[in-house]
């Protein structure tokens, strides 16, 4: 006989097919958040910084559903969905973590129902990730998970011209998280099949009757799992896009790349955070071989920090991107 635990977790499993999408632009960016610098005491510091929450509601059985709710932007009231937590880390976590729990404020938790409460980030995939493997990685501990409660992290990629259709789900459960900060991720290849779809990343639990639910999350990071890796030129007619050489490189790295008809191209270098570093080339070019060389310089004629480096061609037809490490 299945569980009523297990159920639930199926439950979970199956609505985050059906969650709601929301616009973003083309091609993935990475993102980073350690939640260290939002302001804990701000509602609206977690929407700002792109998250989003997504309610269903189940029968007590967990085999009927009976509506859904969102998207909304995330709140930060520790009332519903989520928060910007503090004093729950360690030296890696520092002192402001992400708390995801269930939407208390849904009565349906007094009629025994089982609410179904996701946090999330949503992409669009572009034709530069075509060939390229993504990874969502972050730490967690357990918070006040209890009873019949359940959690998990996902991967999903949904089709906007097919309804919405779910075409991937990764899953990684996290009810039974220990109560000491632990790392986990999970990765999706693109293939170009998926060029135009939505990829959602993010956090979900299941609850009842207002029981605890909450997991602790912080130092979260999507990125390209390979970050020495080049699209393959075919993912953009028209260009190239060769690696950065030398690489790592201090004090100063070249960029090649052609195009194979004469227009605008653009190269600029972003930081991991997906902030633009430096503009390195924005206008018209021949058709042909060209090559520019970055020295560490921002737009602002500052000095950039050490780290990693993403640089990424955009023309007419779209963009290719590549990844360097700068050396101090």
């Amino acid at each position: 006989m299945t569980s009523r635990r297990s159920r639930i977790a199926l439950v979970a499993a199956f609505v985050l097919a059906i969650l709601a999408p929301l616009a973003a632009q083309a091609d993935l960016a990475t993102y980073t958040q350690d939640f260290e610098l939002l302001i804990q005491p701000d509602t609206a510091a977690l929407a700002n910084d792109g998250w989003v929450v997504f309610g269903n509601v189940f029968d007590p059985t967990g085999t009927t559903y009976l509506y859904g709710y969102g998207t909304f932007v995330a709140p930060n009231d520790g009332f519903a969905f989520c928060q910007i937590d503090v004093g729950q880390g360690g030296v890696e976590q520092g002192f402001q973590q992400l708390a995801v729990f269930s939407d208390y404020n849904n009565a349906d938790h007094a009629n025994g129902n089982l609410i179904e409460s996701n946090v999330f980030q949503e992409q669009t995939i572009g034709a530069a990730d075509v060939g390229s493997t993504w990874k969502f990685s972050f730490q967690c501990k357990k918070g006040n998970i209890e009873g019949s409660s359940t959690a998990l992290a996902f991967i999903k990629t949904l089709d906007p011209m097919s309804g919405y259709a779910t075409t991937n789900l990764v899953t990684v459960d996290m009810t039974a998280v220990p109560d000491t900060w632990g790392g986990y991720s999970m990765s999706l290849p693109i293939d170009a099949s998926l060029v135009g779809q939505l990829f959602q990343f993010g956090f979900a639990n299941t609850a009842t009757f207002y029981q605890g639910s909450a997991i602790f999350y912080d130092n979260i990071v999507f990125e390209q799992d390979d970050l020495s890796s080049v699209p393959d030129a075919e993912a953009l007619a028209g260009a190239t896009l060769g690696r950065n050489y030398p690489n790592p490189f201090n004090p100063s790295t070249r960029i090649d790349f052609s195009l194979e008809k004469a227009g605008h191209a653009e190269l600029s270098v972003y930081d991991m955070a997906g902030r633009l570093v430096a503009t390195l080339h924005d206008g018209a070019l021949a058709a042909g071989p060209h090559q520019v060389t970055w020295t560490g310089t921002t737009n602002a004629g500052t000095a950039a920090p050490s780290g990693r480096y993403s640089y990424v061609l955009r023309t007419a037809t779209g963009s290719l991107a590549g990844a360097m490490t700068l050396l101090k």
